[in-house]
């Protein structure tokens, strides 16, 4: 096997020259950069909306513990303050409700806003 450049054979040099050419041209290194950094953007953007869907969750979760609770405080006691708190709960889903969506159409904007290539 030739271990001198000069014995190489010039289809393999050409073969090389054609893809170095096609894989390294600027506008193919640029446009490529460009992709993998929305395909970035994208995959932030989901992760966002999904940590927000687990905010709403888990707030939704508590305040329907709490709501729960305080029925049943409520129905043993009579007492008008736990009716607060059954406000309060769904104040707390309403107010995370709010988030979630503000934080899917911010995701959203960046991601439409942001050059694809």
């Amino acid at each position: 096997m030739p271990t001198n450049p000069a014995h190489v054979n010039p289809q393999i040099i050409d073969v090389i020259n054609h893809t170095h050419r096609a894989t390294m041209a600027p506008q193919i290194v640029l446009t490529s950069g460009a992709g993998k950094a929305y395909q970035s953007v994208a995959q932030s953007s989901a992760i966002a909306v999904q940590d927000a869907a687990d905010a709403l969750r888990n707030v939704s979760t508590i305040a329907t513990t709490a709501a729960g609770v305080a029925m049943a405080q409520y129905l043993a006691t009579g007492l008008p303050k736990y009716k607060d708190v059954i406000q309060e709960a769904q104040t707390m889903v309403t107010g995370a409700t709010q988030d979630f969506k503000a934080i899917g159409e911010a995701a959203a904007s960046v991601l439409k806003s942001f050059p694809s290539g």
